[in-house]
């Protein structure tokens, strides 16, 4: 008997986030200045991957580097610091939360994200990149992007399209609650920043809920704490801040409205890191 044809597969979107990602980091060096540096950029990727090898060989599971390659190059774009080895010591903090801040084999926490907060909280000198871009690389990230999360099997398109909907609406209802003009929203939508963190972070598959309805409920609450925090606590490093303070959220919307657990490969067993 023919042996049944192997189902295809939708490919591993990390390649892609890698790709865009250096992409972005090739652009910085190259045509426009977005802040990162080639010493802090190798320190952040270098971390990332010789902390990933350790912890993977300490634990017993295996190697992959995709995912902190994509830590590495986050951090690069996002992150910066008057000293190097804050950046070092930023992808330690993030590699080293997959391995140990874990509930019932999910990470609790984006990497990225945490390290952010950790050292913005805890060190002196260390700061977020603005992240303007301009409005054609802009355009171009946030088409492509999309295109990552669309056509790819992590399925977290709806977590993004929820995020940056529920991010808008308030932006755009606090211009016209104060009489200002629509240009000030819209600027404040075109930052490299906001998609590094929509298309990266709070759409992470490893640390967002199982369930369609938990990844609103849960996007729509970021937004919400995030805008409180910047307008009302004038707190420069929102985003990121309410991402974590409301990670633990996930773990709940999970418990309430149960759904099948993602993993970026189905032969990788749920309790093993990727």
């Amino acid at each position: 008997m023919q042996a049944l044809a192997r189902p295809w597969r939708l490919p591993d979107a990390r390649y892609f986030q890698i790709a865009a990602l250096a992409t972005l980091l090739a652009i910085n060096f190259a045509l426009i200045d977005f802040g990162a540096r080639p010493a802090a950029s190798v320190i952040a990727i270098a971390m990332a991957l010789l902390t990933q090898w350790a912890c993977c060989h300490l634990s017993g599971t295996p190697l992959d580097l995709k995912s902190p390659l994509i830590t590495g190059l986050s951090l690069s774009l996002l992150l910066r610091a008057d000293a190097l080895w804050l950046h070092g010591a930023a992808s330690v903090i993030a590699i080293g939360s997959k391995f140990v801040l874990r509930i019932d084999g999910k990470h609790v926490f984006n990497p990225a994200g945490l390290a952010i907060v950790v050292l913005l909280f805890t060190a002196k000198g260390v700061w977020i990149s603005p992240g303007q871009w301009g409005a054609e690389i802009w355009f171009a990230a946030l088409a492509g992007c999309f295109a990552i999360l669309v056509l790819s099997a992590s399925r977290r398109a709806d977590i993004a399209v929820y995020f940056l909907a529920s991010h808008a609406a308030l932006l755009m209802f606090r211009a016209v609650w104060l009489g200002d003009p629509l240009a000030i929203p819209l600027h404040q939508l075109q930052s490299g920043s906001l998609l590094i963190f929509t298309f990266f972070m709070i759409s992470d598959p490893r640390t967002t809920p199982d369930s369609r309805a938990g990844r609103l409920l849960f996007a729509v609450t970021v937004a919400v704490a995030a805008h409180y925090l910047a307008f009302f606590m004038q707190m420069r490093p929102a985003l990121y801040v309410a991402l974590i303070a409301l990670s633990p959220l996930t773990l709940v919307f999970d418990r309430l409205i149960p759904a099948a657990r993602f993993s970026w490969r189905s032969s990788v067993p749920e309790g093993v890191s990727t």
